[in-house]
């Protein structure tokens, strides 16, 4: 593995990343890209990683379909268009760091053999008050990011 990541192969996919190590990898590995697996809801709503000054482009490729949240049967496909090179990185995020999980291990079982999961997502945890985007994630470290 080319960044710190928990290794996480036992859990069908190469492991988890910091949002750091996301950028880190997006930065210095040219084949790497971005998975953006929430909802065009979210996107439109609460925002979008902004890979311009890498010279990248966020991928949008929702893990499920809003509003009824049922499972996207082109997810596959999606991922095949945003990354034509199944082994170069892949980086999944999501708000929390729950749905890329899943992406990562479907995308894994497609062949997709460096698939990653964002831990913390684009919002990041909940605090004690159970409001996202003041402990962790995306935004949280002040990458960048666009509001849809």
């Amino acid at each position: 593995m080319t960044v710190e990541g928990t290794q996480a192969s036992n859990n069908g996919y190469a492991g988890d990343v910091t949002v750091q190590e996301a950028w880190s990898m997006l930065e210095s590995e040219p084949g790497a890209v971005l998975i953006d697996v929430r909802t065009n809801a979210e996107w439109n709503f609460v925002g979008l990683p902004d890979l311009s000054r890498l010279n990248k482009k966020t991928h949008t490729v929702s893990w499920v379909q809003f509003p009824d949240m049922s499972p996207n049967p082109h997810f596959i496909d999606g991922v095949k268009t945003a990354q034509a090179t199944p082994d170069a990185p892949v980086l999944f995020l999501c708000r929390s760091g729950v749905r890329s999980i899943a992406a990562a291990i479907a995308a894994t079982n497609a062949g997709f053999s460096k698939s990653y999961n964002i831990l913390g997502g684009f919002e990041g945890d909940l605090n004690e008050s159970r409001h996202r985007g003041t402990v962790s994630g995306w935004k949280v470290e002040n990458l960048d990011w666009v509001q849809g």
